[in-house]
C-alpha cells in the first residue's frame, strides 16, 4: 500500500507509514517532505512524533490541472488525426 493510500484511511507518524513502505526513517520523512511541498501532505510535530494526514485541498489542485492536461493533449490528437485524415486524401487523388 502506497504512503496516500494509507493516508487516505487516517493520519500516521512517519515512523508508522516507514515501516509497512521497507523504508528508513530518514527515507520516509523525505518522501513526506516531497508531498508536504506538493500540497498532498501536510504535518505537524505532535511531541516528539511527526504525524502525517492527507492534504485534500491538494488534491483539488491536481486534478485540475490533470483535467487540464488531459484537455489539451485530447485537443492536439485530434489535430493530429486531421493532419493525418488530410494527407491520407491528398495520396488518394
Amino acid at each position: 500500500m502506497g504512503v496516500l493510500d494509507r493516508l487516505g484511511e487516517g493520519g500516521a507518524s512517519v515512523s508508522d507509514l516507514a515501516g509497512p513502505a521497507g523504508m528508513s526513517l530518514t527515507g520516509m520523512k523525505k518522501h513526506i517532505g516531497i508531498l508536504e511541498e506538493a500540497g498532498l501532505v501536510r504535518t505537524e510535530k505532535r511531541g516528539r512524533t511527526r504525524w502525517c494526514e492527507l492534504a485534500t485541498e491538494g488534491f483539488d489542485e491536481a486534478a485540475f490541472w490533470l483535467e487540464e492536461f488531459r484537455r489539451r493533449r485530447h485537443e492536439q490528437l485530434n489535430r493530429l488525426e486531421e493532419v493525418v485524415e488530410r494527407r491520407k486524401r491528398e495520396r488518394q487523388t
